[in-house]
Order: C-alpha cells, then sequence, then structure tokens
C-alpha cells in the first residue's frame, strides 16, 4: 500500500483523480439544473436512493460532489453536504436533525448570526442551553434527557475563547450526543474536528478554504464516528432504504439542502475548489502574520488587550497548542480608552475595514459597532466586547508592512 500523499498534494490532484472529461485537471463547471435519462429506470433508482445521480441540482451536481469530495479529503470525514453559506450549512443541520420539544446545548460565545438563529430555533419550540464551553463540565452539567446535540466553534469570534474540544467530545461519545463543531475559524488545515471525536463538522467555505473572498459557500461533513441508528429522529422512510452510516447526512441532504434550497451554485464551487488548492500556503502565512502581529499589538502601550490563542497570555494558549497545527488567523484587540476606535481604523493604509473573515488581505472590523451591535450594550458586556474591541481577519501581506502600518496608525492616534 502507498503512503498516504500530504494535505497539499491531495488537494491538487482530488478532482484530477476523479477523471473528468478530457484530461481536465479541474472539474468543470456544470451549469445544467437537470439532468435526463434514456432510461427512466435510472431516474428512478435516483429518486429512491438506489444509485448515485442527478435528478435536480438543488441537491447537487458534479461540480459541487467534486468539492464535497475535497473537503471530506481536508476533514478526513466520510462524506459532504455543500451549501450556499455557511449559515446555510448550520440552519440546515439542525432542521434536519432537532425536533421541537428536543434540547441542544450550545457554546455561549456563538457568533452573532449562529446566536441569532439559535434563538429561531428556541421560538420554534427548541430548548438551547447556551453555556461557557471552554469547560467540558458546564456542558455536562446542562445536559438533560431530551438534549440531542452540542455544538460549539473552534476558536469564538471575535474574542478567540477555544472551546475544551476534547473532553466535550468524550462526554458526547459518553451520551450519544451529536456533537456538531464548526471549524470555520481553524480549518481542516490547522484543526481536524475528527481527532476530537466530532460528528459533524460545519465549514464557512467563503473564508479560509475558499480564502480569496470571492465566493460564497459552506459545508458539512460527517466524520463515520456517530452511530446514526441510535438517533430518534432519522425518518422511517430512510431507515428503511439508506445504510446505517449514511443516514446522518443523506437526512442532512434530504431535509436540510434539498428541502431548504441553500444550494451552492456550480460557479461558486468550482471557484472554492481552486481556491482551496493553496489553503495550507496561505495558512501557515496567516497564522505567522498573526502571532508577529499579536506580539506587536501586546507591547504597545495604546493598546490594553490582544485576544490570540497563540499569545501566552491566552487563557487557552495551552490547550490550542496541544490541538492546533497553527494559532490560527483570526485575532482581536482593544485600544486604549483614550483612542477614538473608528478614527484609530481609519488611519489604517495597508488593512482594509470589512466585515469578512479568511481573505488573502488583512480585514479589521469595529465589534460593538457592527457585527455585534444587534445583541445591544448589555449582552455585549456580558460577553466582554467592550466598545473599542477591533477583530482582524490577519492576510498574507508582507509582515513588514502589516506592523509598519499598526504602527503608524497608533502612533497618529496618540498624538
Amino acid at each position: 500500500m502507498s503512503k498516504p500523499k500530504g494535505f497539499t498534494t491531495t488537494l491538487l490532484h482530488s478532482d484530477r483523480l476523479l477523471k473528468p472529461e478530457f484530461g481536465a485537471l479541474h472539474q468543470p463547471i456544470h451549469t445544467a439544473v437537470t439532468w435526463g435519462y434514456d432510461d427512466v429506470q435510472g431516474l428512478v433508482d435516483v429518486f429512491q436512493n438506489k444509485t448515485k445521480g442527478y435528478a435536480y441540482s438543488r441537491q447537487g451536481n458534479p461540480t459541487t460532489t467534486a468539492l464535497e469530495h475535497k473537503v471530506t479529503q481536508m476533514e478526513g470525514g466520510m462524506a459532504t453536504v455543500t451549501f450556499s453559506t455557511g449559515m446555510a450549512a448550520i440552519t440546515a443541520t439542525v432542521l434536519a436533525l432537532i425536533k421541537a420539544g428536543d434540547h441542544i446545548v450550545a457554546s455561549s460565545y456563538l457568533f452573532g448570526n449562529t446566536r441569532s438563529v439559535m434563538q429561531t430555533f428556541m421560538d420554534m419550540g427548541v430548548a438551547i442551553s447556551f453555556v461557557d464551553v471552554t469547560d467540558a463540565k458546564n456542558v455536562a452539567d446542562a445536559c438533560r434527557d431530551n438534549t440531542r446535540m452540542v455544538f460549539v466553534e473552534t476558536i469564538a469570534n471575535p474574542a478567540t475563547q477555544v472551546a475544551d474540544l476534547a473532553n466535550i467530545g468524550e462526554l458526547c461519545a459518553k451520551k450519544n450526543l451529536v456533537y456538531v463543531v464548526d471549524n470555520t475559524m481553524t480549518s481542516p488545515y490547522v484543526f481536524k474536528p475528527v481527532s476530537v471525536n466530532a460528528s459533524l463538522v460545519i465549514n464557512s467555505l467563503t473564508k479560509y478554504i475558499g480564502g480569496h473572498g470571492n465566493a460564497l459557500g459552506g459545508s458539512v461533513t460527517d466524520t463515520g464516528l456517530y452511530n446514526w441508528e441510535q438517533f430518534p429522529n432519522i425518518t422511517a422512510v430512510l431507515r428503511a432504504q439508506i445504510k446505517p452510516a449514511m443516514l446522518g447526512i443523506t437526512q442532512i441532504r434530504k431535509r436540510g439542502l434539498r428541502d431548504g434550497g441553500g444550494t451552492l451554485s456550480p460557479e461558486a464551487a468550482h471557484s472554492i475548489s481552486v481556491g482551496a488548492e493553496t489553503l495550507a500556503l496561505r495558512l501557515e502565512r496567516a497564522c505567522h502574520n498573526a502571532q508577529t502581529l499579536a506580539a506587536f499589538l501586546e507591547a504597545h502601550p495604546l493598546v490594553s488587550k490582544v485576544y490570540y490563542p497563540g499569545l501566552a497570555s491566552h487563557p487557552q494558549h495551552a490547550l490550542t497548542s496541544s490541538l492546533f497545527h497553527r494559532h490560527g488567523g483570526l485575532m482581536s484587540f482593544v485600544v486604549d480608552s483614550t483612542i477614538d476606535c473608528l478614527a484609530f481604523l481609519n488611519r489604517l493604509q495597508v488593512v482594509i475595514k470589512s466585515s469578512n473573515l479568511g481573505d488573502t488581505r488583512t480585514l479589521a472590523i469595529p465589534v460593538a459597532q457592527t457585527i455585534f451591535f444587534e445583541l445591544g450594550a448589555e449582552r455585549r458586556a456580558e460577553m466582554g466586547i467592550p466598545d473599542t474591541m477591533i477583530r482582524l481577519s490577519v492576510g498574507i501581506e508582507d509582515t513588514e508592512d502589516l506592523i509598519e502600518d499598526f504602527r503608524q496608525a497608533l502612533e497618529a492616534s496618540g498624538s
């Protein structure tokens, strides 16, 4: 048996080894909405899950299938379903698997939009407990007899709290709970949730995997570690048709993607797939830049606090060092109260004022005034988000240029 290929080699040759037509090195963009069959039995078999194939592109086409294969390889999983956005992937997963009366334990540090959609599920009759997931004991204490799912993020946005991932995974295994890990802030290059017993892995493909700020996308990957036969919410028709290992991901595809309609376009799938080939190269540079910039900011007298897991001062620094390949490209910092946060941002010349994450370019945004504005001052205070907090998605620019940009902006703000 040949030795497994490395991360980047595997991605570079993923499409080619699926043998696209005419020897193409990338899966072509298939824009067809529907698919014809010479023998109608072939169409019937696809609808009845007896054979693989395509009937209507709302639930997939060859271009999205190729990307799903690539994401599955990156995550070391069993199967993947792609969506139009990361939020569509999260929404579809909960809609497909959870019923009114069920209970979810979720991180109290969830990204604002994820927290918002969880509130929507609560309004629909799903009970959700939000807890500090930096300690698995808090998750254990929140579990009930009707708990079905635990939902965490690897690194929280924006204050970079890191979940007690391995211990939560052990807890979920003991209690037979579906363990959902949002891997967006780390990416499968920095961390593989399969290593901590995750059942399902969420990625916003828009971020590091696509990496160039030119395509929206999301994905859910089944790691193959959860026994879906024991999950009570799988529909009877799927239990009769689908092999046990594929029950969860098939229900997500059928109920979440097909019925929910959050379909990834083939054009976006192709763009993300090509972008993913350089994931390791981009992340190495971005993580290096983030580490260097975090150290610079932490030492600056006009910066009161820096949130970055790569710093020894971070509460979960030891944990991230043991779990992650690198410490990521996400960080936040708080400028001194004497500085006008917005005026400081306007003085940055290289850094772009933008709301995205995982781009090749460094992006900055004032947190309280934008992405967490709707939560209100009281909730922001509970989450430790002051008005002078700035979130950075660190890109791949020359390190010296980034440092100089922040140096001049801070000096001008303090004068």
